[in-house]
């Protein structure tokens, strides 16, 4: 049985990008998605803007491609990429848009809950008291980790 890998020297099973291992075995697409805040279609669009191809498997990528992939990530609006697209859009802070990776995801979001805490909004107490924020019924459903039925 063959192997489908055509360089071995240089192929990588494992990649280190932006703090995260990557499968190098799988296709580019769907390897690159490991990275929290990067899904199917942002990577999809992030690849193509890279120039990489979308038929290599991720061991086979250069650096010099892994690191143009992540200019691309990181400043999405300068190659064109479209606002609707990105996981950032109008920051509460300073108004920009933009494409937020791994920590820097947990970051926002832990940011964005204090915030909403501090000013007392609905959503930031249902978050306090670990309460559905979104509308959900509470009644039936929602007890796991909660204690339910009567004691006798």
């Amino acid at each position: 049985m063959g192997s489908l890998i055509a360089d071995k020297e240089s192929f990588q099973h494992i990649i280190r990008v932006a703090n995260t291992n990557v499968d190098g075995k799988q296709k580019v697409n769907f390897a690159m998605t490991a990275i929290k805040g990067i899904g199917r279609r942002f990577c999809n669009i992030a690849l193509k803007k890279a120039e990489v191809d979308l038929n290599k498997r991720a061991g086979e990528m250069t650096q010099e491609e892994i690191d143009q992939f992540m200019v691309v990530v990181s400043n999405p609006r300068t190659f064109k990429i479209p606002d609707w697209v990105l996981n950032r859009r109008k920051d509460f802070k300073d108004g920009r848009y933009g494409q937020i990776i791994s920590s820097g995801l947990d970051n926002k979001l832990r940011e964005d809950l204090e915030r909403l805490k501090k000013i007392r909004s609905h959503r930031g107490i249902r978050h306090y008291w670990g309460l559905k924020v979104r509308g959900q019924h509470t009644k039936t459903g929602s007890r796991r980790g909660r204690t339910v039925g009567l004691k006798k």
